[in-house]
């Protein structure tokens, strides 16, 4: 549970000043009373309101319930007795941070059914206290009543972005270690079988520097040639490596459309994606893709890209006006649209395809969600 002496001003959205009004008004009401027995009788239910109410923020499981209920009877009797309702708020707060669904709901009814019958019986005896505060003792009841919901949905909204953004943690880590695993077999397949064969061909050439010189200055030519290959793959392999922001991707997008004499038009802002190093290197190479693709197969003349930045998500559509394509068999034909998906559902990424009059690409990633505040539970 938090701190309960740090659930005020971080969760209610009510100054602390508005709550030590609160712990101050029923001593009011008591000393009102003239009889000395109902004052030091008050002053008992305040304290123990108090105890009861550190000791259900302290308390987890079957004691917190206990506690919670000695409130409720306190908070009835403060009204009876007193004509102080105000007790409710302090509950209504605290049922609304119980993050267990039946245990919630429970108190929530119990509390709600005890304020509203205690506050009916304050007018059926005809208090004067309840009802000279009568606009007040309504603004209390509808927030006994709506309260505790309101808490209880933000608490379980919170938890629900807390766990998507520990998804997407974890969809991150997975992804780097298949970005490992892919390096680790290129690097396999690019430079491990040229090495066995520099190697061959070394021993070979020292074999036959002797027996035969020219044969010898062959391997060697062959040897040399073998490892500008090499070398050449390891380059393009480490610039495919490194990671493209959105922005960038964009500038180079602008000068291939230019080259190639296609009229291109950007809607939206690069920089405000809100998505993770990883998704937005994803959408670059898928968006990379996309260009090559229209440049190469679509005979358009115009393409617009537009970028649509939400809170749970960034959304990319690229339109153009070419020939188009059916989206059954548009990952059949080569064109690099599988990799694209296959890339996309490592960030937990989606892709759609629609051809009409022209082809559109729709491109959705999850967005980067800040993690919420540890909330009170039960």
């Amino acid at each position: 549970m938090q701190k309960w002496y740090q659930i005020f001003h971080k969760s209610t959205g009510l100054s602390p000043y508005v709550w030590v009004v609160f712990l101050i008004l029923p001593f009011y009401f008591i000393f009102r009373s003239s009889s000395t027995y109902e004052v030091v009788f008050g002053i008992c239910m305040i304290l123990g309101f108090f105890i009861c109410y550190v000791f259900s923020f302290l308390s987890k499981g079957w004691q917190m319930y206990f506690w919670t209920s000695l409130q409720i009877i306190i908070s009835i009797t403060m009204t009876l007795l007193f004509g102080y309702v105000y007790f409710a708020l302090f509950l209504a707060f605290f049922i609304g941070n119980i993050q267990n669904k039946v245990g919630f709901f429970t108190l929530y009814t119990i509390h709600l059914i005890s304020s509203v019958v205690s506050i009916n019986m304050g007018f059926i005896t005809k208090n004067s206290d309840i009802i000279t505060q009568l606009p007040f003792v309504l603004v209390n009841l509808i927030a006994v009543i709506l309260l505790p919901v309101t808490t209880y949905n933000r608490n379980k909204r919170e938890q629900l972005e807390g766990q998507l953004e520990h998804a997407n943690k974890r969809i991150s880590e997975l992804v780097k270690l298949e970005e490992r695993q892919r390096i680790a077999r290129d690097l396999h397949d690019t430079l491990g079988q040229k090495l066995s064969l520099i190697g061959l061909k070394s021993d070979l050439a020292a074999k036959l520097i002797s027996k035969n010189p020219q044969q010898a200055q062959t391997e060697l030519k062959e040897i040399r040639q073998t490892a500008r290959i090499a070398l050449k793959e390891v380059r393009e392999m480490v610039t495919e490596m490194r990671g493209t922001r959105l922005e960038d991707e964009i500038l180079r997008i602008r000068q291939i459309f230019h080259a190639a004499q296609i009229s291109f038009k950007l809607e939206g802002e690069t920089n405000r994606t809100n998505i993770s190093l990883i998704a937005e290197n994803v959408v670059s190479m898928c968006l990379k893709e996309a260009v090559t693709n229209i440049v190469k197969h679509s005979q358009a003349t115009e393409c617009c890209i537009e970028i649509q930045p939400s809170r749970t998500e960034l959304t990319v559509r690229v339109q153009d006006n070419g020939v188009g394509f059916a989206e059954e068999t548009a990952y059949g034909k080569g064109n690099g649209l599988r990799g694209m998906r296959e890339r996309l559902e490592f960030v937990n990424g989606t892709m759609e395809i629609m051809a009409d009059e022209g082809t559109t690409i729709v491109i959705k990633v999850p967005s980067v969600l800040k993690k919420p505040e540890k909330e009170v539970g039960g």
